[in-house]
């Protein structure tokens, strides 16, 4: 069932629908004829709100990139935030625009992969991606729960800080279950409140501004394991809002443009901070860690701008659990669409919203809190590598296999082209996934192996009529 698109969209789709079929049993089915008349009339999300869930999704502003100084120094770090970002960000978000205005639907990625390769290895992709957003949103509460710990002390641990987790996930989770359109315009007031105090923060430092500090570097000391997991765990899921693709107002247009917008943002909000707390103070790698920032802006402007970070990050965990919980929910909607998920995955609120999906997204980050910070985003980061390899190779057999189906962004580049911009970040994500510790490859390795079974049960239990699917599931 999809909500987004014009007249125009919808015939363009059948289009894809058409030329894709009967090509390697990866029918690409349109679901959009039997819309629900009470979900027409829904309000889609328009371009500043989508920028602010994409900002979400990927960043939420400069905390948790103290590390990168810690692991490499002052001039690595803000070579990393320029650089990365054009090896990785750039290509994945020029990805995401072609493919999401191609398939503008809840599915997203997983789309894009059952079509290139077939329904199995979409069924994997979606598996992958959705347990690594549900590992990156477990996060969150207990980063909120960090930055107030200093003024709540019995917020460090023991039951008082279990029920704080549990009560967080359940309002952030309520708000999700309010709607889209709410969830982006709150990310819009919360993204504001988090970049703001940094704005501030540059204009007091630059009386103290010494350039000469940016240039620290030392070879021979640096932590690469910790530089590039933290790089790539700040810079990456820009396809996460693909799965929001069918609640987007005009998405041929809206999504390339919130995408553009959003990687500017970005990139700013790591590279300024650094550029700001490296070149105002003397450099001591020890101190830049996680919440190193508000120290910085109480050197530079007092207590009352250091309380102001700390409560910029704290309420930016809270834009990055609803930004997250809303791609992974819908994208479990959209699955359920294409009949790889039981029908009541596909069951909306009254608010249009995916009640299941939501449901089994929060249960899941509760389940996964008690992990470390370190450990997430290193399991985190190993399961994306794998995803985002499976979507290199879906987007060049789709460019390959349909060249002349509707694409209404089309990245610049011919087959040849396209094939050039995905080498340097598959390069990236061998590095990653070699730098990552055997413990993280086990579990990693094991949660795959858990996708590989889980597929072939759904597709048994559907067979035997245990549960009701909807869709195509060729």
């Amino acid at each position: 069932m999809f909500l987004s698109g014009s007249f125009k969209q919808r015939n363009a789709l059948k289009e894809i629908s058409v030329q894709m079929s009967g090509h390697n049993n990866a029918d690409y089915v349109v679901l959009g004829e039997d819309t629900s008349p009470k979900l027409v009339n829904l309000k889609k999300v328009s371009v500043i709100p989508l920028i602010f869930l994409i900002f979400y999704e990927v960043s939420g502003g400069p905390f948790g990139v103290e590390d990168t100084v810690q692991a490499a120094g002052p001039l690595l770090a803000l070579l990393g935030f320029l650089l990365f970002p054009l090896v990785w960000s750039v290509p994945e978000a020029l990805i995401t625009a072609e493919l999401s205005t191609m398939f503008p639907e809840n599915a997203g990625y997983v789309a894009w992969v059952s079509t290139a390769l077939g329904p199995f290895w979409g069924f994997q992709q979606g598996w992958m991606k959705w347990l690594g957003g549900v590992i990156d949103n477990a996060l969150y509460p207990v980063l909120f729960l960090d930055y107030l710990k200093a003024e709540i002390p019995e917020l460090a641990g023991g039951y008082p800080r279990i029920m704080a987790v549990l009560v967080l996930t359940v309002a952030l989770t309520y708000m999700n279950y309010r709607g889209l359109t709410i969830v982006g315009w709150v990310a819009f007031l919360l993204g504001v409140f988090s970049i703001l105090p940094f704005v501030v923060m540059g204009l007091v430092a630059i009386p103290e501004l010494k350039p000469s500090r940016w240039f620290e570097v030392d070879l021979q000391n640096v932590n690469w394991n910790l530089y590039f997991n933290t790089l790539f765990w700040n810079l990456n899921y820009w396809d996460s809002i693909s799965t929001l693709a069918g609640e987007v107002e005009n998405p041929s247009r809206t999504l390339p443009k919130a995408l553009f917008y959003a990687l500017i943002l970005v990139v700013l909000g790591y590279f300024f901070p650094i550029l700001v707390g490296t070149g105002a103070l003397p450099v001591n790698r020890e101190l830049w860690s996680d919440g190193y920032f508000s120290e910085i802006a109480k050197l530079l402007g007092g207590v009352w701008l250091r309380s102001w970070v700390q409560g910029a990050a704290a309420l930016s965990n809270m834009g990055m659990f609803v930004a997250e919980m809303s791609s992974d929910s819908f994208q479990l909607l959209g699955m359920a669409e294409h009949g790889m998920l039981p029908k009541f995955f596909a069951k909306r609120s009254r608010f249009g919203t995916p009640l299941t999906g939501i449901l089994f997204s929060a249960s899941g980050v509760i389940l996964l809190s008690w992990l470390s910070f370190q450990e997430i985003i290193a399991a985190e980061n190993f399961l994306y590598c794998f995803g985002m390899l499976v979507e290199f190779i879906a987007f060049i057999k789709l460019r390959m296999q349909y060249p002349s189906a509707p694409r209404p962004y089309r990245i610049p580049v011919g087959t040849t082209g396209a094939i050039l911009m995905c080498i340097p970040p598959t390069l990236l994500l061998f590095v990653v996934v070699v730098l990552a510790s055997l413990k993280v490859v086990a579990v990693s390795l094991l949660a795959l192996m858990v996708g590989l079974i889980l597929q072939p049960c759904l597709r048994h239990a559907e067979k035997k009529r245990y549960e009701a699917y909807g869709g195509h599931y060729s």
